[in-house]
């Protein structure tokens, strides 16, 4: 197992769940970096390993607002060189946790697949996140969230009846399906060597993170509750009593008074005639009842049907922008959004109530300097500098 919290590679002391767990990520895009700073904010000690050749990202952030880099140290290592990777086996060789988010096969052609590393450390947990898994006959393609939704099916269910699908950002395959499932893997796998003392390799694939997402659903279709159109199922929008709908004010509310007890209130409110709440899951009064409902929110704006329905239990909200969440008065006393800098940000999440946290601090500053990070890691001075001059660090 890796080195204890005071051995070389210790970072300076972290608090929360993962304190004294070590993680090694390397560097990506959207999903990794994701669950890495999860990680981190659970406590894991993360070094991030950049590679020194690598391009420009899609979307350049100021260092100030780039959560991909925040809480972490961070490496640069031209792994092309043998001596690069030899310096990552090394590190590794000290982990707990390594995260990696490559096509198939790019770990194992720079010599750093997990046959290799595991030989160099066997308790070491070795998650691994694809879009298409490590193998079939789509493992080295190329995607994004998009095109993962649209392998699972869930695209095609996504939108609404007489429209296109829509992507949902990258929220379901990528971070819910890839980063989320990534971390229940690696720490699943390391309850597992608490116990066996041995490591693993986490094989996630984003089609499967989100199809897992959507069990249920398949659930539902296989004993007749749903169907395989869009727009035309109880949480898809072909519910009138589960939708969007637009305010006097060109803005929204959100409807999900899904239980009848709800419903009952939200048509007492509203009003809607008492006819469809006797009838409200007969299908073929929905198309006058999303009339009706559709005529009256049209007679008010949207801060007035929230101001309406706040004190209630209507499941009515307004659909609030970006920003105006932050803004909210249950986010503000939840300190659900934090400074960060310059950044609004959401806060750490989840919570745990042996480690509060102190959502007003400045996040901590992460390591750069190479030579700090390495000393840490058990390196001399002369070899630092040997690894410098060689062009395998980036000083």
């Amino acid at each position: 197992m890796g080195g204890s919290p005071t051995s070389a590679g210790a970072s300076p002391e972290k608090t929360g769940p993962l304190a004294g767990l070590k993680v090694i990520e390397m560097a990506g895009l959207g999903p990794v970096p994701l669950a890495a700073l999860m990680l981190s904010e659970m406590g894991a000690r993360v070094l991030r390993i950049e590679r020194a050749d690598s391009g420009q990202p899609l979307l350049r952030l100021p260092e100030a607002y780039d959560l991909d880099r925040h809480g972490r140290s961070i490496l640069k290592l031209d792994l092309k060189r043998p001596a690069g990777a030899q310096l990552l086996l090394r590190l590794a060789a000290q982990a707990d946790i390594l995260v990696e988010g490559f096509r198939s096969g790019v770990m194992e052609r720079l010599g750093l697949g997990p046959d290799v590393v595991l030989q160099r450390n066997p308790a070491l947990i070795y998650g691994r996140l694809t879009g298409f898994g490590q193998d079939g006959p789509l493992s080295g393609r190329a995607g994004h969230d998009i095109t993962y939704l649209a392998y699972a099916g869930l695209l095609h269910a996504l939108g609404r009846q007489d429209a296109p699908p829509v992507p949902p950002l990258n929220l379901v395959a990528d971070q819910g399906g890839g980063a989320m499932m990534l971390i229940a893997g690696v720490l699943a796998a390391h309850f597992q060597r608490s116990l066996t003392g041995k490591g693993q390799v986490i094989d996630a694939s984003m089609i499967e993170g989100a199809s897992m997402l959507a069990a249920p659903i398949h659930a539902y279709m296989a004993a007749g509750l749903w169907n395989d159109r869009r727009g035309e199922n109880l949480l898809d929008s072909g519910a009138p009593f589960y939708d969007t709908y637009e305010t006097g004010d060109a803005r929204h509310i959100a409807v999900g008074c899904l239980e009848p007890r709800f419903f009952a209130e939200f048509a007492r409110l509203l009003p809607l005639d008492r006819r469809f709440v006797a009838s409200q899951y007969d299908k073929s009064s929905w198309p006058a009842m999303r009339a009706a409902i559709a005529g009256r929110v049209r007679e008010r704006t949207r801060d007035e049907w929230a101001a309406l329905f706040a004190a209630t239990d209507a499941c009515v909200a307004p659909v609030l922008s970006l920003a105006e969440a932050r803004d909210h008065p249950h986010n503000r006393a939840r300190q659900s959004f934090v400074k960060s800098g310059g950044l609004d940000r959401p806060a750490p999440a989840p919570r745990f109530s042996q480690n509060p946290r102190t959502p007003a601090a400045a996040p901590a500053v992460a390591d750069r300097e190479p030579s700090v990070i390495l000393t840490r890691f058990g390196f001399s001075e002369e070899e630092i500098a040997t690894l410098a001059k060689a062009g395998v660090i980036d000083r």
